[in-house]
């Protein structure tokens, strides 16, 4: 291989990288949100991107909606799904023990995974064509449509999560709410109603990025949540778990390092490369890139 060539294979993976990852981000925005707030890794993250997934294939596919309208229902609905798992699931282990409140989660998981599989069947579905699939090529390197919108869609919805979090009163209070929750409670803030929007304002993201890799992939199956799940909270814990920007940087650089995996030595390796990523991470870094290592007083 010449250098030219190098350099335009290297070009190829990053922009198949940058989209990949971008999923990641969505998906790692719901982790870093809920651990932010209530300091809870919630493992049926991934299983409502999956869901996610199914809104929209039942919105495009039954409904007959082109590709916005049926994003948007497929958010909405996770998000009503976000909240009542947080009402009937966590809301009522809120000062149990840490380890409770993890099994939980775990328990939620499998329970939306198999529920699934109970209500669609666990065959895989075609997710419609929602728009032509067409292909550029610019200098050299391939670009297709569904990319375009991977990344448009995904960058969007992280500028508008951005908005929501640092200039509205929702955001506001999500901010005190992670910053010390006993003090925001003593300012007015209802914290369970601050906690409900954060889980919907998750799962909302994560089934945007269902229906972008339904939209990709032509492919949705009941457990395809599963990996996608663990790689976004790999990806939360590479950018620093509670901190949003963390969230975004940590899912495109797992999907760079992915697609770099993938194209230069083998797609084998990609999940490996994934989870080698977090052990490193939790040796020498374990705050994360953009976390900051804060001591506990005794």
């Amino acid at each position: 291989m010449d250098f030219a060539s190098f350099l335009q294979q290297l070009g190829q993976q990053l922009i198949n990288g940058i989209s990949l990852g971008s999923i990641y981000a969505l998906i790692a925005l719901g982790y870093t949100m809920i651990y932010g707030i209530i300091r809870l890794i919630n493992f049926a993250h991934g299983d409502i991107y999956m869901l996610g997934a199914y809104f929209g294939y039942f919105a495009t596919a039954i409904l007959k909606m082109s590709f916005i309208p049926s994003l948007i229902i497929a958010m909405v609905l996770a998000a009503i799904t976000g909240m009542v798992i947080e009402r009937a699931a966590y809301r009522p282990l809120r000062s149990a023990p840490r380890i409770a409140v993890l099994i939980t989660a775990i328990g939620v998981s499998l329970f939306l995974e198999y529920g699934s599989m109970l209500l669609v069947t666990p065959q895989p579905r075609t997710f419609p064509a929602v728009f032509p699939a067409e292909i550029y090529n610019v200098g050299g390197l391939v670009l297709n449509s569904q990319q375009i919108v991977i990344l448009a869609v995904s960058l969007i919805l992280m500028l508008v999560l951005n908005y929501v979090v640092h200039y509205t009163k929702s955001g506001k209070a999500m901010r005190a709410v992670s910053y010390d929750t006993d003090a925001a409670k003593l300012m007015g803030i209802d914290v369970d109603k601050v906690i409900s929007f954060t889980f919907a304002v998750g799962s909302a993201l994560a089934a945007a990025a269902g229906v972008l890799v339904g939209i990709y992939y032509n492919s949705i199956d009941p457990l395809m949540g599963i990996m996608p799940g663990l790689k976004a909270f790999v990806a939360a814990v590479l950018g620093g778990i509670g901190i949003i920007p963390g969230a975004m940087l940590g899912g495109v650089l797992m999907g760079v390092i992915e697609a770099l995996v993938s194209g230069f030595f083998s797609s084998t390796f990609r999940d490996a490369a994934a989870f080698g990523i977090l052990i490193l991470i939790l040796l020498f870094r374990p705050s994360g890139l953009l976390g900051k290592n804060v001591r506990e007083k005794v």
